[in-house]
């Protein structure tokens, strides 16, 4: 007899290995496994019987609408039993996994979550970049650089007139918007870096000021997927040496 269940799984920020063990436990028992184009797909391996579905979603391109996806995860949940959604980074945190839950529970399908590591700590924290640091920083913003529509968020105006680290996620886009909205409160001067594809083997890291980072994004062909961190925490000279 079919059990329908909807499990909501956050894979961590790339490195296959950063998911968590109970993570893994629930693509071991997966019957179905949706997941998104920022997970690694050797995380698949850990379901080697279920069905799998790629609905991921990239800067510009949407392979599948979310409309589509929450149908989809009611379908196979109620055809086939455990639906895995893996999701990358943490379901809640830009992931739209409340949509999800909500959508499933309102069709009668039982729901669990289990946390991920979101990239919106772990690409600073292995670059030893500290979000907060004693007598430089009390406070983190976490915004989307893109809303909804294609606009630039309006929090992140508000953030730049703070001393706060700011932690920017689908923002490499608007890049030349948010460098001038920072330098109307802050020196040209002012630290800025940006990590795309973080703790992945082919991660590149950029690390200048705002009058200068523009130039160097352009110089490593930085694209999506990629995260930009402003703030005095980010010691560019310390990340050099990690590179």
């Amino acid at each position: 007899m079919i059990e329908p269940k909807l499990i909501l799984v956050g894979a961590g920020p790339g490195d296959p290995e950063l998911i968590s063990v109970k993570g893994l436990k629930a693509l071991q028992a997966a019957d179905v496994v949706m997941y998104d184009a920022l997970v690694s797909e050797e995380l698949l391996q850990h379901a080697p019987n279920a069905v799998k579905v790629f609905c991921g979603k990239r800067a510009g391109t949407h392979y599948m609408k979310q409309d589509e996806i929450n149908r989809q995860i009611v379908e196979h949940a109620q055809r086939y039993g455990t639906v895995v959604r893996l999701k990358g980074g943490d379901p809640f945190i830009f992931g739209r996994g409340q949509e999800e839950l909500e959508y499933a529970e309102k069709h009668g399908i039982p729901t669990a979550i289990i946390p991920g590591i979101s990239s919106a700590t772990a690409l600073a924290t292995s670059r030893k970049i500290p979000l907060t640091k004693r007598g430089i920083t009390e406070s983190v913003w976490v915004t989307t650089g893109t809303t909804s529509c294609g606009a630039l968020s309006d929090d992140i105006e508000l953030a730049a007139q703070y001393s706060s680290t700011v932690f920017i996620l689908m923002g490499i886009g608007k890049l030349p918007e948010i460098v001038k909205v920072f330098l109307k409160y802050k020196p040209a001067t002012y630290p800025m870096a940006i990590i795309q594809n973080g703790t992945l083997p082919d991660e590149k890291v950029v690390c200048g000021q705002l009058v200068t980072i523009q130039d160097k994004v352009a110089k490593e062909n930085i694209t999506a997927p990629a995260i930009i961190i402003v703030g005095e925490v980010v010691d560019c000279s310390l990340i050099a040496l990690l590179k």
